[in-house]
């Protein structure tokens, strides 16, 4: 009896061992790939802790998706990006500067910077084929930006959406208008945030207005026609009616009355 309860435990020993060291692997394996560097590119480990991701001039045309999640400064600057897409850097909760300057961006998909709300300090979009500003893209981030040197749209849109983001107040100077609807307002090459007395949204506004002119002109208009309309039936009606009763054979003390319908009418 004690040769097998002694082989049991033996064999139950060696699985449990074998179980605990696969666990083991598998944790090492997995944290290992958390933090390791995104291919092709230089990591180097932080004084205060964390990584400093270099990626930049490496011709990369996505947004690298296996960035270590204890990264802390990521520079993907003189690439070839487009677009950043939604939840781009949702994984890198450490993240205090990101740098994506001389690129050819010229979209900023909603939430693409959704995540970094909370660590973002330091935001380059610096030197990039940006037009049209959606607050969208901004939500909750509270950084300080750099917008200067893209080819700016400024329009009502643009009027309305500055005051939606978040971003450090001052970042908002580097929006520079290239082109603005109208484009005779005179605020090409200018700050737009450093000229408020502009209106952009005065044309939607006359546009408004006007359109609201030309509806109520043609209500007015239906109005007055259904009342010519009314009357010159009532007045045929009433014609009509006083053909029939001089038609009808006169009676005596009726011919007045006849008269008096007649200058009525």
């Amino acid at each position: 009896m004690m040769p097998l309860l002694a082989d049991w435990l033996l064999r139950h020993s060696v699985v449990m061992c074998l179980l605990l060291h696969s666990l083991v692997l598998m944790t090492f394996c997995f944290h290992h790939a958390a933090t390791s560097c995104s291919k092709s590119c230089y990591c180097s480990e932080n004084e205060e802790g964390g990584k400093t991701v270099r990626c930049s001039n490496l011709q990369l045309t996505e947004i690298p998706q296996d960035l270590p999640n204890d990264t802390r400064r990521i520079y993907l600057d003189f690439n070839h990006f487009t677009t950043v897409p939604s939840n781009a850097f949702a994984g890198l909760p450490h993240l205090v500067e990101l740098d994506l300057s001389h690129n050819e961006l010229s979209q900023l998909e909603p939430g693409a910077f959704r995540g970094l709300g909370s660590s973002l300090q330091f935001l380059d979009l610096s030197s990039n084929k940006l037009v049209n500003f959606h607050p969208e893209a901004f939500e909750g981030l509270r950084a300080r930006a750099n917008l200067t040197n893209n080819p700016w749209h400024c329009d009502c849109n643009l009027q309305m959406a500055l005051p939606r983001v978040d971003l450090e107040p001052a970042s908002l100077t580097g929006i520079v208008c290239q082109t603005s609807e109208p484009p005779d307002i005179g605020v090409e090459g200018l700050t737009f945030l450093l000229v408020p007395e502009i209106d952009l949204c005065v044309v939607m506004k006359k546009t408004t207005d006007v359109a609201m002119l030309v509806t109520m002109f043609g209500w007015f208009t239906m109005v007055i026609s259904y009342l010519v309309y009314y009357v010159r039936a009532n007045q045929e009606d009433a014609r009509r009616h006083l053909e029939y009763l001089k038609s009808l054979p006169s009676r005596p003390g009726k011919s007045e009355e006849s008269s008096t319908i007649s200058t009525v009418v």
